[in-house]
């Protein structure tokens, strides 16, 4: 069965997809997203499916597409912020190279705007960030083999942090 080498999760602006792509490409391997194959797959944004179908149906069509990638690609693979609150994903994710990168509200909404385009932050994105991250932070990192922390780092600075933190060596 193929895994990946690597599996980035963290909040919503934190950097996977810039992190995701330097690190795959310091280790010579692929990089895949799975809101990027939700995207693919369903022919729409994740925005719509959430205004269009809701968060149960997201969450779902989620689950899939990360079971499916960890067993399908052996690269860096970025997942979707949420996707970790699922149980069964977080079991997937047991004996995986795990890294959480993480970051403080004022680092979110300088690097997001906060904006309305994520659906869970439309209303008081500020307070509903923090709300997310104490929803959410136990769970990055209970899963996490490294932390790394993104705020003030350069996306150059962020990957070589996980690189070391995984004792990785580049290709």
């Amino acid at each position: 069965m193929t895994r990946p080498q690597v599996v980035l999760v963290g909040p919503m602006g934190v950097g996977k997809s810039t992190v995701g792509q330097l690190l795959a490409a310091r280790l010579g391997v692929g990089y895949r997203d799975t809101d990027d194959d939700i995207v693919a797959e369903q022919g729409r944004t994740i925005a719509e499916i959430f205004v269009d179908e809701g968060e149960p149906v997201f969450r779902a069509i989620e689950k899939a597409a990360v079971r499916r990638a960890l067993t399908e690609h052996d690269g860096v693979l970025a997942l979707g912020g949420g996707s970790i609150l699922d149980e069964d994903t977080r079991a997937l994710l047991a004996g995986q190279r795990v890294v959480y990168l993480s970051m403080d509200v004022e680092e979110a909404v300088q690097r997001t705007g906060l904006n309305a385009a994520r659906p869970l932050l439309a209303v008081n994105p500020r307070k509903q960030w923090r709300e997310l991250m104490e929803a959410r932070r136990h769970l990055y990192e209970g899963i996490a083999t490294a932390v790394v922390a993104t705020d003030g780092r350069t996306p150059e600075e962020v990957t070589q942090a996980a690189l070391d933190a995984l004792e990785l060596k580049e290709a």
